[in-house]
């Protein structure tokens, strides 16, 4: 019983290890810039301000107190909302 639940608990910590790199990919231009034109162009300075944050967070090592990890997450829901906005709108036509 006692490696059975050591293995589950290491199965559940690797997929949840997984599982934060799956969801930190950070954004993506996926709004059509043809039909929402400022939301695509939003989503692109988006995904330039997580480039930007990468590199300050390589050139400090990662040293920065959690504040520019943070700033990606805000960044990345961010970019759900613009989606969401972009999807919102198609559907109501």
């Amino acid at each position: 019983m006692k490696t059975r639940n050591i293995v589950l608990g290491g199965m559940l910590a690797g997929a949840l290890v997984f599982g934060g790199f799956a969801l930190a990919q950070g954004p993506v231009v996926n709004i059509n810039p043809s039909r929402h034109a400022n939301l695509a162009e939003a989503q692109h300075h988006l995904q330039q301000a997580y480039g930007k944050i990468d590199e300050a967070q390589r050139e400090n090592k990662d040293e920065l107190g959690g504040h520019a990890a943070k700033a990606k997450d805000m960044i990345d829901a961010a970019d759900r909302e613009l989606k969401l906005a972009a999807e919102f709108a198609d559907h109501r036509k």
